[in-house]
């Protein structure tokens, strides 16, 4: 079911490509945005310039997030691919600005399914992930920062009206990744728990964030607890709840949105 919703999600941000953005030579974010360029300017294909740029980023989100993701990654690249090569290239409108803002938007829902269910689209996607989990930035926010590049591109290759509604179109794509995807929600995290240090230690271990422990007892049982708390992503909660799981069944878990995250985040190696 998953890997079903992301070939959907890549179908959405192919639409999206061949049907508002290519025909008005406007680019997209990230990797894709390169792709779409070098396709206009040479006779090889988008899905095959998508594909074959994304290879490197691959190995890197191999290094950095995982097996898994990755493997949900090349899904998503190779059907991005694949329908980017399949679509025909057909413009919806004439209007530019009506194309740039649908485009926009309409990739920007396909990514955020992308990431959703899969971890990432490929590309920059990968890049902004692993910053974003040792930092406070959204995913949308870096991809839109990271893709000043394109637009400066887009500007010297075409015009620079063109690159204005190429930054556009990369705005709203961001603005509605952040809708969709909301792993970059900061939450905070309390475990009552009676296996604290072994807790302490393997998430240390894994996901970086600082850890704050406080020793508590039960109400009820009068049995001495220990209480972590911590600040993390919506992304590493299921990864928190597992390695909790694992040392203590009995665990209580509660879990609150932060509204503002003030001091060190993370704390890397």
């Amino acid at each position: 079911m998953k890997n079903l919703l992301v070939i959907l999600g890549s179908l959405v941000v192919a639409f999206a490509f061949n049907f508002f953005l290519i025909p008005h030579e406007i680019l997209s974010s990230g990797i894709s945005g390169l792709a779409i360029l070098l396709g206009i300017l040479t006779p090889f294909d988008t899905g095959l310039y998508n594909f074959v740029l994304n290879i490197p980023l691959l190995i890197l989100g191999y290094v950095k997030l995982g097996r898994t993701i990755v493997i949900n990654t090349l899904v998503c690249v190779f059907s991005l691919s694949l329908f980017l090569y399949l679509l025909p290239v057909i413009p919806v409108t004439d209007n530019m600005l009506l194309s740039t803002v649908f485009g926009g938007g309409i990739s920007g829902l396909g990514i955020g399914l992308i990431l959703k269910f899969a971890g990432t689209s490929g590309g920059l996607d990968i890049i902004a992930i692993i910053i974003s989990r040792t930092s406070s930035f959204s995913i949308g926010l870096l991809l839109t920062g990271m893709n000043g590049i394109i637009v400066l591109i887009s500007g010297f290759v075409f015009d620079w009206e063109i690159a204005l509604y190429t930054l556009l179109s990369i705005y709203i794509t961001g603005k509605m990744i952040d809708t969709i995807f909301t792993d970059h929600v900061k939450l905070t995290m309390q475990i009552v728990t009676t296996e604290g240090q072994a807790i302490r230690k393997e998430l240390l271990e894994s996901i970086y964030r600082g850890i704050t422990i406080t020793e508590g007892y039960g109400g009820y049982t009068q049995e001495k607890k220990e209480i972590l708390m911590m600040v993390l992503t919506r992304y590493e909660t299921m990864h928190v709840k597992q390695v909790v799981r694992n040392h203590d069944e009995n665990a209580f878990i509660n879990i609150y949105e932060t509204v503002e995250v003030d001091g060190k985040f993370s704390m890397n190696n």
